[in-house]
């Protein structure tokens, strides 16, 4: 008997389970499918097309069909396209926001704000498609005039996350289509259906057939290894594991594909003996227990002044320990189940290594029992150095603190990584401020907030969180490339 509301099937009934491939949703070519389960019971809720390496290639065939059709398409009609796209994503946002609460298990409350976060780059995009621009002017000679346009990258593969099934795939569409790119996309296996409902989307917002196609598959790197490989490929997107980033930029390489990568994170947390506590604690619960901290911008390591510590776990402690949990459509349920077995057994060892070199609990610590896969959202201080959780990216609701007596020593420590995508600083010196936004190794920084995301802002890392940026007036640069001509004087 099935657990899901009247709604919850109603909806899923309406998500095609086929593969979107030049427009029309088809079988795969073995006509398998995989399940899609819901992490919070269990329960399949979903079987679709599992795609086959033939299949990503037919896909590309779609793609590399309609790219000059495509890249010839006025600036005006791919933006009111993606106009068009905004406009039915705000008409389909509760039905996007139960499907990635469905699917991937974070709170309605959150999945809402996902589909407005991931609307906007639709929105974005759609204004930066008319604004793509280049430059005419003399040579130091004198002898001719200088042409620099822009020109589109061409055909280019997307690599998703199951952590933010919307937002990833918006993030890296919109500037694709808004530079004149087609694109193949292929969602993660465990959260597939936000993308699928999307590609929908587009389809009634008016996107030619072969601009975009959508190929969900069980067996990501067999599928991705043949598309990567083809020559007619020119750019690769992925967004994920450091450790997976890592071999396909290797792939790529052979054929000097452009790449956009957002990997990895081990963002610190750094809170000053002047913070505003009251801040800093805000800041830590959105930075920390945002998506159930399955978040690569997730507050990892919390590195506290010893003068304010105690404080400062004691509150948060206090705070996580009224956090309510279950299954994410539930009222008032702030967090909801990991993603897997195996996340929780990763929370799991991360939680009693801490604790067996000494760390203290403050709150949390258990797996739930039952169904779904829960974990406790918990507070932990006194963290050792050499602990794996500081050296780990967590990936759960677990919130590690770890104290430093000066801003040389929180400097150190928060540098004290091989990742850099984003850290977070609370201080309300201005002039220290400045001095950390200077001295910390990442490519974001939130200075007093725990959420730094927004459509208009470059998203990306240094080090070994990734290469590229995405959102912002730097995203469309991504997908485009810049040629240059001379035209002599006559």
């Amino acid at each position: 008997m099935s657990t899901l509301a009247s709604n919850e099937q109603e909806l899923l009934a309406r998500v095609p389970g086929g593969l979107f491939i030049g427009g029309k949703w088809t079988d795969a070519e073995e006509k398998r499918t995989f399940d899609v389960r819901d992490p919070a019971t269990g329960d399949v809720i979903a079987s679709i097309a599992d795609a086959t390496p033939a299949d990503g290639i037919r896909a590309l065939d779609a793609a590399v069909a309609v790219q000059q059709e495509w890249a010839a398409t006025p600036p005006r009609t791919r933006s009111d396209i993606l106009r068009r796209a905004f406009d039915l994503v705000q008409a389909h946002k509760e039905d996007l926001a139960l499907l990635m609460t469905l699917e991937m298990g974070k709170p309605l409350a959150e999945s809402r704000g996902e589909v407005v976060y991931g609307g906007e780059f639709l929105r974005w995009f759609s204004e930066e498609a008319v604004r793509i621009d280049g430059r005419y002017g003399s040579n130091p000679e004198g002898t001719g005039h200088m042409v620099v346009s822009q020109r589109p990258v061409g055909p280019s593969f997307f690599i998703t996350p199951w952590n933010f099934p919307f937002a990833m795939a918006t993030r890296k569409i919109a500037p694709a289509l808004a530079a004149g790119c087609t694109v193949v996309v292929k969602p993660p296996a465990l959260t597939p259906l936000t993308t699928i409902f999307f590609a929908k989307l587009l389809e009634e917002a008016g996107l030619p057939a072969g601009v975009v196609n959508v190929v969900q598959t069980s067996r990501s790197s067999a599928l991705s290894a043949p598309v990567i490989a083809d020559p007619r490929l020119r750019k690769l997107s992925f967004t994920g594991s450091t450790e997976v980033g890592r071999k396909l930029i290797a792939q790529a390489a052979d054929g000097i594909l452009r790449v956009s990568m957002e990997l990895g994170g081990n963002a610190p947390f750094v809170v000053f003996e002047d913070a505003d506590l009251d801040k800093a604690v805000d800041g830590a619960m959105l930075a920390k227990f945002r998506n159930i901290g399955q978040a690569c911008t997730a507050a990892n390591r919390f590195i506290v002044h010893e003068a304010v510590a105690e404080e400062f776990a004691s509150r948060v402690a206090e705070r996580v320990k009224a956090m309510k949990i279950g299954r994410g459509t539930e009222d008032d349920v702030t967090i909801g189940p990991l993603i897997d077995a195996d996340a929780v057994s990763k929370a799991q060892q991360l939680v009693g290594d801490a604790v067996d070199r000494g760390a203290r609990l403050l709150a949390g610590g258990n797996a739930l029992e039952g169904a779904g896969t829960f974990y406790e959202p918990t507070v932990i201080t006194d963290v050792a150095a050499g602990s794996d959780i500081l050296r780990e990216e967590i990936f759960g609701p677990v919130l590690a603190i770890a104290t430093f007596a000066d801003e040389a020593e929180a400097v150190r420590l928060a540098n004290d990584t091989e990742y850099g995508l984003v850290s977070y600083v609370f201080t309300e010196d201005l002039g220290r401020g400045h001095r950390m936004i200077e001295a910390l190794e990442t490519g974001m920084m939130g200075l007093n907030v725990g959420v730094v995301s927004n459509a208009a802002a470059p998203f990306g890392g240094v080090k070994q969180s990734g290469v590229g940026r995405e959102g912002g007036a730097e995203g469309i640069h991504e997908y485009l490339s810049t040629k240059y001509t001379l035209i002599p004087n006559s």
